[in-house]
């Protein structure tokens, strides 16, 4: 074990990203993270195509460093196991839709109440209370809904979502936020408590300058394509072989630009002579920027803008990126021994630690690969697991 949460046990029901991202951060951060899922299939994730040696490789990139167990939560003995489970932890995490799991028994209130030291994090769609509480959520509705799409695509164009599914990630990051700030309050009072993160409330939480913009001036923020609403140039250029991207961000950066490319009408000018201006211009200033680099190949411009030191750089794809010397030098492609797979690559730690680091200590678990092992831990014996697993209570993985 390692990382600075060692020592911290935390239980996952999570068959969704946001919950299965906030247990990974926390397991990353060295949490012992015990994922509890279905026996027969396991989360829904382990559906999702491509799959690498039988696995699927969404439920991969997420499950790292946490232990699996499989449970049938529907059932009062599967019921007692998980409370057995959450009353050894100090973090459980769970991912249904609200009431859920208050009908088995195991909501937030049911867990606390036995243990008022839990820290009990909650991740819903569109949240707990309000008209759409009970609402089925997916992160291209909450895309929609939360108004990300209306700013995400080309002006004049029909709106796109992100390439990522932004609201489950970020629901999952601020999950993860949450808890440890309960975990610190936890620290200095004694006391637990439930915390609740919604993709739709992390959703419009990122919204931050857009909003702010719109209070301030009536105007609804519109789909700008790669383009910034308040820097000018900030976008995506053409070169003569390939896309690329300038940023700058300040008056300074400008007239390096302009020195750059030789663009000294541009920077003589005086509507153009401050962040403003250029933004007020920006089509003006787009359009002369790209008159100049189409002509010429992308890296012979980024060499210039790279030696003035303008901001700039290159349109990586997933391949280019995983590869990139940079990335590699970062420990952010690492690998892991699964037991089917064999060699599994996986995205490494995005956060370093100078005395506690953490590290990808186990590969995502096989469908009740620990399930006899954690249940064991617990005080259950081989008789009572052998009978469970033959009632279809539990899912153990032969070895």
């Amino acid at each position: 074990m390692s990382g600075p949460l060692t020592g911290i046990k935390v239980v996952e029901l999570a068959g969704a990203l946001a919950g299965q991202y906030c247990g990974l951060l926390l397991a990353d951060l060295g949490a012992e993270v015990i994922k509890v899922e279905p026996p027969e299939k396991g989360e829904q994730v382990r559906a999702v195509p491509p799959f690498s040696g039988g696995e699927a490789t969404y439920y991969l990139s997420l499950n790292r460093n946490k232990r699996g167990v499989a449970v049938n939560i529907k059932t009062a003995p599967g019921q007692k196991i998980v409370r057995r489970l959450v009353g050894a932890a100090d973090i459980c995490i769970e991912n249904y839709r609200p009431g859920t799991l208050a009908r088995y028994g195991l909501g937030a209130d049911d867990l606390r109440e036995d243990h008022p030291r839990l820290i009990h994090c909650t991740l819903t769609g569109f949240g707990a209370n309000g008209p759409l509480r009970e609402a089925p959520a997916a992160d291209l509705l909450i895309q929609g809904y939360a108004g990300i799409m209306s700013l995400t695509g080309e002006a004049g164009q029909p709106p796109v979502k992100t390439g990522l599914t932004i609201t489950g990630l970020a629901a999952g990051q601020l999950g993860a936020n949450a808890v440890l700030a309960a975990l610190y309050h936890r620290e200095r009072t004694g006391q637990g408590q439930a915390v609740e993160v919604s993709l739709l409330d992390s959703a419009v939480s990122l919204l931050t300058y857009h909003a702010q913009a719109y209070w301030a001036t009536g105007e609804v923020p519109a789909r700008q394509g790669t383009a910034h609403p308040g820097l000018a140039p900030y976008q995506v250029f053409s070169g003569r072989d390939q896309d690329f991207i300038i940023a700058v961000t300040n008056d300074r950066l400008w007239l390096k630009l302009c020195a750059a490319l030789g663009l000294e009408d541009l920077r003589a000018d005086p509507r153009l002579a401050t962040n403003a201006g250029r933004v007020q211009h920006r089509q003006e200033v787009a359009g002369r920027i790209n008159a100049y680099t189409g002509k010429v190949n992308a890296a012979e411009t980024l060499a210039k803008l790279k030696a003035a030191g303008v901001p700039c750089g290159p349109i990586n794809t997933v391949d280019q990126v995983l590869a990139d010397p940079q990335v590699n030098q970062r420990d952010m492609v690492v690998q892991v021994a699964h037991p089917v797979i064999g060699v599994l690559p996986a995205l490494g730690i995005p956060f370093k630690f100078s005395a506690t680091p953490g590290a990808v200590r186990l590969a995502p678990p096989l469908l009740g690969e620990h399930t006899a092992a954690v249940l064991q831990e617990l005080g259950y014996d081989h008789d009572a697991l052998q009978t469970w697993q033959a009632e279809g209570i539990i899912g153990v993985r032969e070895k």
